[in-house]
């Protein structure tokens, strides 16, 4: 693929560019992931158990592969150009199918199969477009085809693991055991997706642009950031009650702990490793656009969802009939609340690690307190247990803020001097539009 070229209507595939950045296109496709955190989220929320939280992790886990398939697709192809969004849309229409069916994907085994079915069929629409686009994107690329075929069997065997899950249960008559089949088999098909990825390794891929790469990710981690606010409000049963200061507290309280996790990664941990994925070049490139990327963030999300579900069950307790306020929680709440934080910044540090080969002892730190403060908020009341988490996320802030002023300045600095360079070239490339001279001949159609 070269540069522009007409054809037809719709106009073709726009290749990607060394330094493009995100299209507006992949930033509206991305709505139906808002969707599908939010269900995954609302459907744990409303029945926790082991079982679910499992079932949680494994809809999760499929949902996510198939994001990272669709960035694959999004390094090589502009997703809002020429005929591709077209297929973009149909894609979103079976991922938002396949969202709706995730409460019942793990349906008892005795009643009806349509929610299996619809998880699997929809599986292999959004699958199909991104096989589609992709092979149609390196039809000129003999090494790329060769690298595409090695990725087939995980597509086929993941196919058809989904439709068995769905359809052998069914004929089984013992409920548990068929139980037991159907999740035997969802766990099968996330091994083989994720042990794809290090068996068909880097040869023949490549990461055209590190800042759309990275950007991407960026954007989607947002989003579930943006979720657990959403809990904050539909699923902390805060509408349609009188106003209350514990319930506004607790409320400030969530989303004063979601911007410390925004603030732990987006300060300097991301520009950072943003920087770094530019300077590494070939395969070591594509080894931690895969390592770091495509399968922390999805470790990260987890996290986030798991302290959006905790946070709220305690908003629950503290909103409810009773006075919440002045009783503990019990139950999973507090250990997801405090677990969920854990696993972020478990996460964050290997994430850190991984890309720029240092470990900050201020995330062992929080990752120690948070640890140690678990026992804690579980015999502390509703408010205080959330004001507990709070003060330490909070803490984690203060402190870098002070100990890493001079290395926030001179990632600040570099980065600064980058856009600035980048902004005056864009300025100078656009002032050749003044230099295009009006005509009074009539534009013909």
């Amino acid at each position: 693929m070269g540069g522009y070229r007409r054809g037809g209507q719709l106009g073709p595939a726009v290749p990607i560019a060394p330094g493009a950045r995100v299209d507006k296109f992949e930033v509206f496709f991305d709505l139906v992931f808002v969707f599908s955190f939010f269900i995954i989220t609302r459907a744990t929320a409303a029945n926790i158990s082991g079982r679910q939280l499992l079932h949680a992790g494994l809809v999760l886990a499929v949902l996510w592969w198939i994001w990272v398939v669709h960035s694959l697709v999004a390094t090589r192809v502009r997703l809002g150009e020429g005929y591709v969004p077209v297929l973009m849309v149909i894609a979103m229409v079976a991922l938002f199918a396949f969202a709706l069916a995730l409460p019942q994907a793990f349906s008892d085994s005795k009643g009806s199969a349509a929610g299996p079915m619809l998880v699997a069929i929809s599986y292999v629409v959004v699958r199909a477009v991104h096989m589609i686009l992709y092979q149609h994107v390196v039809r000129d690329s003999p090494q790329e085809r060769r690298q595409l075929r090695r990725f087939a069997p995980e597509l086929a065997v993941s196919i058809v693991l989904l439709l068995a899950a769905a359809l052998i249960p069914p004929q089984i008559t013992d409920p548990d055991r068929a139980a037991l089949v159907r999740d035997g088999l969802w766990i099968v098909v996330v091994v083989v997706q994720y042990a794809t990825g290090f068996i068909v390794g880097t040869w023949g891929w490549g990461v055209t642009s590190a800042e759309h790469w990275t950007e991407r990710y960026d954007l989607i981690l947002i989003i579930a950031l943006g979720e657990s606010i959403i809990s904050t409000g539909v699923g902390g049963n805060l509408l349609g009650k009188p106003v209350s200061w514990p319930a506004v507290t607790a409320a400030a309280l969530g989303i004063v702990i979601t911007a410390a996790l925004w603030w732990a990664h987006f300060d300097f941990i991301g520009p950072a490793a943003r920087i770094a994925l530019h300077a590494a070049e070939g395969a070591p490139r594509v080894a931690m656009a895969r390592d770091a990327y495509a399968y922390l963030y999805l470790l990260m999300i987890a996290g986030v969802i798991l302290f959006s579900i905790g946070n709220e069950e305690v908003l629950h307790k503290i909103t409810g009939p009773t006075d919440g306020v002045a009783e503990k929680v019990d139950g999973p709440a507090v250990p997801m609340l405090f677990g969920g934080l854990i696993c972020y910044f478990a996460v964050n540090l290997a994430f850190q690690l991984r890309t720029l080969h240092t470990v900050s002892w201020t995330r062992v730190g929080v990752i120690v307190a948070l640890t140690a403060a678990l026992p804690i908020g579980q015999h502390l009341p509703a408010l205080g247990t959330l004001t507990l988490a709070t003060v330490i996320c909070v803490g984690l802030v203060a402190v870098e803020v002070m100990v890493m002023s001079d290395s926030r300045h001179a990632l600040r600095s570099a980065v600064f001097e980058e856009r600035t360079s980048h902004e005056a070239h864009e300025a100078a490339w656009r002032a050749r539009w003044h230099d295009v001279r009006e005509t009074d001949e009539p534009t013909t159609p």
